[in-house]
Parts: C-alpha cells; structure tokens; sequence
C-alpha cells in the first residue's frame, strides 16, 4: 500500500475508536462525544481508492446535516496523495482549503534522538496528574484556556512526553492511538520562556520513541506549523512522503487549521 494510503487507512481505523462514524460515499465524519470542534472531523472513507465526483453534493450534504444536529463545524483533513482531488471536489461545494502541509514521516531506525544537556529530563506521562502537566504545559504553549487530553494508560491508545528543565515543566509532544502500525506525533509545544532552546525537537523525538517502543508503531508521521518546525523535523530524521490537506466550511475555525 502506498505510504499516503496507509496513513490515511491509519487515521480512519484510529478514529473509529472513539468516535461515531456517518459514512457518506467517499467522506467518513467522525463525531466525538466531547463538543471541542477539533476532535470531530471529516476524513476519506476509502483511502486509495478513486472517488465518483457524482457523489461529492449529496455526500457532503449529508456530513454537514450530521455535524449541524449534534453543533458541530465541519472540516476535513486528508492525504492528497490517497485521494487526489477530493479537496477540490468539496471546495467546489463550498468548504475553503486552508492548507497543503508536508507530510513528514520516519520509521525507527531513521529516528535521531538529541542528547539532554544537564539539567533536561523527559519523562512519559504515567499518571492522570502528569497528563494534567503536560496539559498545562500545552495550554500555556499554545495560549489556551485549557487543554483537556485525557490520561491514556496503554501507550497503544497515544500518550505523552514531558520535557523537564531544573525540574520546570517546559514542553511536551504527543502520539496518537496507534493503528495499523502507524502514529501520529502531535501537539508539541514549548512554554514561552523556554523557547528556542531544542526543547520543541527533544519532546518531538521522545514522544516518536514512545510511539516505536511502547506503542508498537512501525511508522510515525507529522505535519509540520510552518518552515522552522519542518527543518527541525527533518534534523530527527523524518522526510516528507505525502502531502496533508485541510480545509472547512467557512465561518468556522479557518485559521486554526493552517
């Protein structure tokens, strides 16, 4: 299978865990229980494969019906490269594509780990009061009220790093459910007085490790905010594979899918 179909295969099976599923032709919309709108999303249904464009109108419809019965906004993100066009079949109903972001991956021999200079620990979230650290860790890096991930205890499910300085809770990165061998490293963030210090790539790396070694993924992979982070990225030895796309229905959270 082609690495953009895995990915996108990955995704959809990580989803469906915990979300609810409204399969519509070639898009699947993924309800969460929690109303956050970044937990409920739009992903392809059938990566890989070809789509009918006969089917975008009605099926789009149908998601956008699904998502305003429960309040939620609907925005999508997909592998171009599974399903090439889809993005532009829905814009042509409407929804605006915010972004085309690389698709940077790496498998665990490709993996570089930065050493820690004194002082630095990481320490994978053990227990609901150490993801309530790293939440805040988040929170602060991101400039939120609150960040509400949960504690997972089986490292399959996802989990946590956090990067210590002089014991000071300073950064922390994420890896999703792992599925079909493949992860998601998200949410790095880095507190505003300790940036610029490697902390954003030393929580980047061991969250990926985490992922390999706890996890049991084969493949991790991750969209990089913009050209300083994709440079960081590659330094840990991840290479861009694909390309991600994301877009949503206007009047929503637009500039938060860049």
């Amino acid at each position: 299978m082609d690495i953009g179909a895995r990915i996108a295969a990955a995704q959809l099976t990580g989803s469906a865990r915990s979300k609810r599923q409204v399969i519509a032709g070639p898009l699947a919309g993924l309800l969460h229980d929690d109303d956050a709108w970044y937990l409920s999303g739009v992903l392809a249904a059938e990566p890989g494969q070809p789509f009918d464009p006969d089917e975008i109108p009605w099926a789009i419809d149908t998601i956008r019906q699904a998502f305003a019965a429960e309040g939620r906004w609907v925005h999508a993100e997909f592998v171009d490269e599974a399903n090439p066009g889809l993005a532009e079949a829905l814009a042509a109903q409407g929804m605006t594509i915010v972004s085309h972001l690389p698709l940077l991956v790496v498998e665990p021999l490709e993996l570089i780990v930065p050493s820690l200079s004194a002082g630095t620990t990481v320490q994978v979230v053990s227990s609901p009061e150490e993801q309530a650290v790293a939440n805040a860790v988040a929170a602060e890096a991101y400039e939120m009220d609150s960040a509400d991930f949960a504690y997972k205890p089986d490292p399959a499910d996802g989990g946590a790093v956090i990067v210590y300085v002089d014991d000071v809770p300073a950064a922390t990165a994420a890896w999703t459910a792992v599925a079909d061998e493949v992860s998601e490293v998200a949410g790095v963030g880095t507190i505003h007085s300790h940036r610029r210090r490697g902390l954003g790539a030393i929580a980047t790396a061991y969250a990926t490790q985490s992922a390999f070694n706890l996890g049991g993924a084969t493949l991790a992979w991750l969209t990089p905010g913009d050209d300083g982070a994709d440079r960081i990225y590659r330094r840990l030895g991840y290479t861009p594979r694909a390309t991600a796309v994301h877009l949503g229905d206007p009047d929503g959270h637009l500039a938060d899918l860049r």
